[in-house]
């Protein structure tokens, strides 16, 4: 997914001299380095200095310029926060901040490079709109959206590598604000966005043995949300199943919670989240997901 990005964010700058893009402390490959090497009057590496790379990026969008402030997902939201809410935020700017390996992917890099809170903190922000796209294909359609948008702020919110193509045959087209069927089923459907997707459709492979009718469905927009795209898919399903990688407070999960209460919706709802705690688990992103409680067989046993 990351490179995809990078291809097609380079492809859409090659067309719009106003795109920028603004790194900290990232050694730029691939498409991103082709950009740097081939525009360098609009490519700056500030070093270790998020704060900056937000302040520039704000000054490069009140001049009219579509800014892509971009490092890994920790440093690109978190450390400079105070300049993403005051700077992009308050005054409603078209600039793009882009955490790459969202989540708890830097498996092995530990809590400093896990963004567990992501999610509910750029959700809570005013103005913030907040993307997911679940596949290398859907991050195509995320980038260009936010390469032509100029509605206000957004934070895009990218997997690392080796996420599988699962949308080629998706029933619905990808279109921003709305949620995206990929599989439809009348049994049990699964709400989930990003790099755990692929657990989705392990999950729903596992149940289609069983017999079960499976929508599959990628909420790749999370602010603004589709309440009615939501609200409807509990009315069709008997079961529902949501999958976050992220905090249980402020995110998907409790958003669905809320709008199945709101609705009174009648299917049974399941949520599989990151724990609310700091889990000190060396090993692989499997195993730090596994540590938080999600495994395939877990969601499996949870939709009987």
């Amino acid at each position: 997914m990351r490179n995809t990005f990078s291809e097609t964010l380079y492809a859409c700058a090659r067309e719009n001299p106003d795109i920028h893009i603004i790194v900290a402390d990232i050694s730029p490959a691939g498409s991103m380095a082709k950009f740097r090497d081939e525009f360098p009057e609009r490519f700056i590496n500030v070093g270790v200095a998020e704060q900056v790379m937000i302040g520039m990026a704000a000054g490069l969008a009140l001049k009219g310029c579509q800014p892509f402030a971009y490092t890994i997902a920790t440093f690109s939201l978190y450390r400079p926060f105070e300049m993403v809410r005051d700077d992009l935020c308050y005054q409603n700017l078209p600039v793009t901040v882009v955490g790459m390996g969202s989540g708890v992917v830097y498996s092995t890099l530990g809590g400093t490079h896990h963004s567990m809170e992501d999610v509910a903190i750029a959700s809570a922000l005013p103005n913030m709109q907040v993307l997911c796209p679940c596949d290398p294909l859907e991050a195509i359609d995320a980038t260009r959206h936010c390469a032509t948008q100029r509605k206000g702020p957004v934070y895009l919110k990218l997997g690392k590598a080796g996420e599988p193509r699962v949308t080629e045959n998706a029933v619905e087209p990808f279109e921003f604000g709305r949620i995206r069927y990929l599989t439809c089923g009348r049994d049990v459907c699964i709400l989930t966005y990003g790099p755990m997707m692929k657990q989705a459709f392990e999950v729903a492979a596992r149940l289609r043995e069983k017999g079960e009718g499976v929508s599959v469905v990628s909420v790749h927009t999370l602010k603004p949300l589709d309440r009615a795209g939501i609200a409807a898919a509990l009315s069709a399903h008997k079961r529902v199943l949501v999958i976050e990688e992220g905090v249980p407070h402020g995110g998907l999960a409790s958003r669905v919670q809320e709008i199945a209460w709101e609705t009174k919706a009648p299917c049974k709802l399941k949520c599989f989240t990151l724990k609310d705690e700091f889990i000190h688990c060396y090993g692989s992103h499997d195993d730090l997901l596994a540590a938080h409680g999600i495994t395939v067989d877990a969601m499996v046993q949870a939709m009987k």
